[in-house]
């Protein structure tokens, strides 16, 4: 019996797939897909499982579990250090080295779930900083091509929660991420208000790297966004929907807004799901329901099924969309399942 994406997925719900595959290197990681490419095989490459919800039918295909690890940096005193980085390294592994090593850039992302090569793809972000911010370099196989290519920063594609990576989620596999990181033992400027509240600071300073990934793993804790085995309320992918970005005019009354270049406006998903009716721990009982820590995160509370997920998730959606004429866009990647009314 294959082993389900439920024991594989930090939501902890799904059913195995057809064939499961651990790639240990590189070489290990584009073999496997290339096998499956050449047959036609449905095939899913699976980091942390932070980031997916998969169908409780499982997956009708392979799944290569991406496992090969490696940091490999490079130290200047004028450019910082150049990072690679293997796409199955753990990302709070390399945070936690990075503020140690004393390469700046990284330390807000702290307590992120999942592995590296997952960040490009979702250009991962938290508390004023994204992970574009410090790539240098993304190496990916091309399946379209058949081969190895290293993509610069500028032409990844990044945006907000955004990259080339995740517009063509059947076309590239990441292998390893480079990035120029600055030294020294201070973080980059604080850009996130409820951070710099924490560290009691102003927005704009900076504080030890130190401080500031405790600050971000204490803030991440009370929120639920810290995975704990022993506690339901982080068994989740974090936040389920994105921050929308909309036209001016459409900003609710009272709204947080934050103007993106172009003209749009980003506003807050979490406020928006609250004043449409659905408050922290909502429906209050079942297996899936809101964090009681953070209206964003979808929780299993043990025993839940993807539909049940799904299902909570829809009925939300819906709500804002007619509390306030916004549709709200999952975060992660819905994998046999779809937020559209009638499927799972």
């Amino acid at each position: 019996m294959t082993t389900p994406l439920a024991d594989l997925t930090t939501l902890r719900v799904g059913g195995a797939p057809h064939t499961l595959v651990t790639a240990e290197t590189p070489a290990d990681l584009i073999d496997a897909v290339t096998a499956a490419d050449a047959t036609g095989e449905p095939l899913l490459i699976v980091g942390g499982g932070s980031n997916i919800v998969v169908a409780d039918d499982g997956f009708p295909g392979t799944v290569v579990l991406v496992r090969h690890r490696g940091i490999d940096a490079t130290i200047d005193s004028c450019s910082g250090a150049w990072v690679q980085v293997q796409a199955g390294e753990p990302w709070d592994d390399l945070v936690a080295r990075a503020v140690a090593e004393g390469w700046t850039g990284l330390e807000a992302l702290s307590g992120i779930p999942g592995l590296t090569g997952a960040t490009p793809i979702q250009n991962v972000g938290a508390y004023g900083q994204e992970v574009a911010d410090t790539i240098a370099r993304v190496t990916a196989f091309d399946r379209q091509a058949g081969q190895i290519l290293t993509l610069p920063a500028g032409e990844c594609g990044f945006g907000y929660r955004a990259s080339r990576f995740k517009d063509s989620p059947d076309r590239y596999v990441v292998l390893s991420v480079t990035f120029q990181l600055p030294l020294g033992s201070l973080s980059g400027p604080v850009r996130y208000p409820e951070l710099a509240g924490r560290l009691g600071i102003d927005l704009g300073e900076r504080a030890a790297m130190s401080d500031v990934r405790t600050a971000v793993l204490d803030l991440r804790r009370a929120k639920g966004m810290v995975l704990d085995a022993a506690d339901h309320d982080t068994w989740s992918v974090g936040s389920f929907f994105t921050n929308p970005i909309v036209d001016p005019d459409r900003i609710p009354e009272g709204a947080p807004q934050w103007q993106q270049p172009g003209g749009g406006v980003k506003t807050s998903a979490a406020w928006l799901v609250e004043r449409a009716g659905f408050p922290r721990g909502y429906p209050g009982a079942g297996a899936a329901r809101l964090s009681s820590r953070h209206t964003l995160a979808i929780t299993n509370q043990g025993g839940a099924t993807a539909a049940d997920v799904v299902d909570l998730a829809r009925s939300i959606r819906s709500g804002v969309r007619d509390h306030f004429g916004i549709t709200l866009e999952p975060e992660p990647r819905l994998i046999g399942c779809s937020l559209d009314s009638g499927t799972q």
